[in-house]
């Protein structure tokens, strides 16, 4: 196997290593979020984050066998983008106690800005042009995730910040 297969194998694995990281913490999430809403989005985002592992695999089991990406492909739209909430609008009436919430935000943005990361310089590195689409597709679909945690993580920030006494004296 020359470097750039073996590069790429690997940066799939790692890829599908990072998927199974997301499917837990946003399985967890769903578990222990007070939020109706929340637990409905967490719930949908550890069965994306599933689907990218199998998508991912496919195309790693078709990389070792044929030394070609697979025909997979993902399936659909992410089904968080920016414009959609994460949380219901009745969280900001328990803002105070939203602790798990706002943890929660806090680690999904890393995880996603993690894994956007990680497909772009896969995409960079890959020298097969449909290996380099999957990873430029992956980012694009995890940056649609980044996007909405980030803009729920700000428009929740600030009461959350006051309501906790993390105010400026």
């Amino acid at each position: 196997m020359d470097e750039a297969m073996k590069q790429m194998i690997d940066g799939l694995k790692e890829a599908m290593q990072a998927e199974r990281t997301g499917h837990t913490f946003y399985a967890m999430a769903a578990m222990n979020t007070q939020d109706p809403t929340g637990k409905e989005v967490f719930e949908q985002l550890a069965r994306e984050e599933m689907e990218h592992f199998t998508f991912l695999a496919s195309h790693y089991r078709s990389m070792l066998d044929k030394g070609a990406p697979s025909d997979a492909k993902l399936a659909s739209h992410p089904a968080v983008s920016a414009d959609h909430p994460i949380f219901s609008p009745a969280l900001r009436e328990r803002i105070k106690d939203a602790h798990f919430e706002m943890s929660a935000i806090s680690i999904a943005v890393q995880l996603e800005l993690n894994a956007i990361k990680h497909y772009r310089d896969q995409a960079q590195k890959a020298t097969v042009p449909e290996v380099r689409k999957l990873f430029e597709d992956l980012a694009a679909w995890e940056t649609a995730h980044y996007e909405a945690f980030s803009r729920q993580q700000q428009a929740l920030q600030e009461d959350y910040w006051h309501a906790a006494g993390f105010d400026r004296f």
